[in-house]
């Protein structure tokens, strides 16, 4: 099957049976879910981070091939189809972001739920953009302590061309660092509607709209996430956000995730991959008890 932009992955034939990695499929017949890598950092250049995210959906599948069991004691996987990475373009960010829209429209085409790993924290905002093309404008929940609302080209973009486009209506964003946020852009947020939230847990309602959930891994603490664009040395904890994450993959009004800045040539004996990774499996822990 062709889908637009996009390069196969192919994983290594050894990964044990008793691996969740072994259940990954290259076709997309009877899944739920697409895997979907976005191997860019342009953005992340263009904003004087630290260069490395666009190995980041590699990186990912590594440690994601070495973790999580084929057969849980308490539920069963949601299949999983490996749509492989998107063909960036490193030298024009419009242009990837605009394969990236198309290349997730063709995921959803086939009714998969779309799950990208990146990447610049830019790309959200081609990948929510698909979505909200199929779904209307999406209510947004992102992990992240930059409200990353800047009128300028780079990963500090996403959330402000999200509503400027009206693929998103309304923003709450969790670990947000007021060290790491200009008055201006609080002032920008507040006033089209955005959210800062301190308060809410993962077991209070959510809001019974269409929503995407983003999660920067810069949101964990350095001691946890070494491998990220922008180190976080007062951040959240794994614990904390798997709470968060689980909950997201069990809301039936969430339309797509994804997992943004894993900088493997910053992460220290892959402590951050593995994390990414995860969350991933956390959030599909979640999703299979949507029921069918």
């Amino acid at each position: 099957m062709h889908l637009p932009h996009l390069t196969t992955h192919k994983w290594c034939p050894n990964i044990p049976k008793t691996k969740f990695a072994s259940l990954i499929r290259s076709d997309p017949d009877g899944c739920k879910i697409a895997l979907i890598g976005l191997p860019d950092d342009t953005g992340v250049a263009l904003n004087n981070g630290r260069p490395g995210a666009k190995d980041g959906p590699v990186a990912f599948r590594a440690a994601l091939a070495g973790m999580g069991v084929s057969k849980p004691a308490e539920w069963d996987w949601p299949t999983v189809f490996d749509a492989g990475n998107v063909d960036v373009i490193p030298s024009n960010i419009h242009a990837t972001h605009d394969r990236v829209t198309e290349a997730v429209e063709s995921i959803l085409d086939l009714n998969l739920f779309p799950i990208a790993i990146g990447g610049g924290h830019d790309l959200t905002f081609p990948f929510v953009r698909a979505v909200a093309n199929k779904f209307g404008p999406m209510n947004g929940v992102y992990f992240d302590p930059h409200l990353d609302v800047r009128e300028t080209d780079g990963s500090g973009m996403p959330f402000r061309k999200l509503i400027e486009t009206n693929a998103a209506n309304s923003l709450r964003i969790h670990g947000f660092d007021p060290m790491s946020n200009s008055r201006e852009h609080v002032e920008w947020f507040q006033a089209h509607g955005g959210r800062i939230d301190t308060t809410s847990r993962p077991t209070d309602p959510w809001p019974k709209v269409d929503t995407f959930v983003s999660l920067d891994l810069d949101t964990f603490d350095a001691s946890f996430a070494p491998g990220v664009s922008a180190l976080n040395p007062c951040g959240t904890n794994p614990t904390a956000m798997s709470q968060w994450i689980q909950s997201a993959g069990s809301n039936p009004d969430v339309r797509c995730f994804d997992i943004m800045e894993l900088s493997p040539p910053n992460d220290h004996c892959n402590r951050t991959a593995r994390l990414a990774a995860l969350m991933f499996l956390t959030f599909l822990r979640g999703f299979s008890e949507r029921s069918s």
